[in-house]
């Protein structure tokens, strides 16, 4: 079986740097043309399933990324929604520095340890909801199949730790650019492999800067 799990192309928000969480904030010009190209990619992939957050910037992003012919495979799952960061979202970083430095301090060295303001979300609450529906996606798939997923930094990134075997407190050890691709291989959701990890080729040079600039 082959995975490839893809993050939504840029929005408005994540150009500007804010926090969006469960906001539906649909896809930039930009994330558009980063889905578009992501489809161009796999126009000739044969997929056999795809799944996506029901949040308009991943479904949009699919929704390119399959292209006319294949979209009746699209299947939605609300558990692969984004974090909710509570009173954060909507708010840059530096604002969010000057109404809340402590817990900003410490969603960048500790992240696991970190419960959102407001109602919002920890990490570990994303994982309890996210790698169900990943696995989920995954079942019943055979050997010769592909699953298409397109979710967000943070469910990408709780999905990633678990197969690379690593905690969560190290959510930030690698990058997670808009519409870019991981490939996972592997018998099932408990035995995969990472061959690709980050990879944006389809609208980014190798040494080319995909912009992150939020969570």
């Amino acid at each position: 079986m082959r995975i490839l799990l893809a993050r939504h192309g840029e929005t408005p928000w994540n150009a500007e740097g804010r926090y969006q969480g469960q906001h539906d904030i649909a896809l930039s010009e930009t994330g558009e043309r980063q889905a578009r190209l992501l489809g161009e990619r796999l126009r000739e992939l044969p997929i056999t399933r795809a799944v996506a957050s029901p949040l308009s910037r991943a479904r949009r992003t699919a929704e390119l990324a399959l292209g006319q012919e294949r979209a009746d495979l699209l299947q939605l799952d609300r558990d692969l929604q984004e974090i909710a960061h509570g009173d954060w979202e909507g708010l840059l970083a530096s604002e969010i520095r000057a109404r809340d430095p402590n817990r900003l301090r410490a969603w960048r060295d500790s992240p696991e340890t970190v419960q959102m303001p407001g109602g919002g979300e920890s990490i570990v609450q994303v994982f309890d909801r996210a790698w169900p529906a990943f696995a989920r996606a995954c079942d019943g798939l055979g050997e010769g199949d592909t699953l298409l997923v397109v979710a967000h930094d943070a469910v990408n990134r709780v999905i990633l730790c678990r197969i690379l075997g690593l905690p969560l407190s190290r959510l930030w050890s690698f990058r997670q650019a808009p519409t870019t691709l991981n490939l996972l291989e592997g018998p099932g959701a408990d035995a995969l492999e990472v061959v690709r990890l980050n990879d944006c080729n389809h609208h980014t040079p190798l040494f080319g800067e995909a912009v992150h600039r939020a969570l």
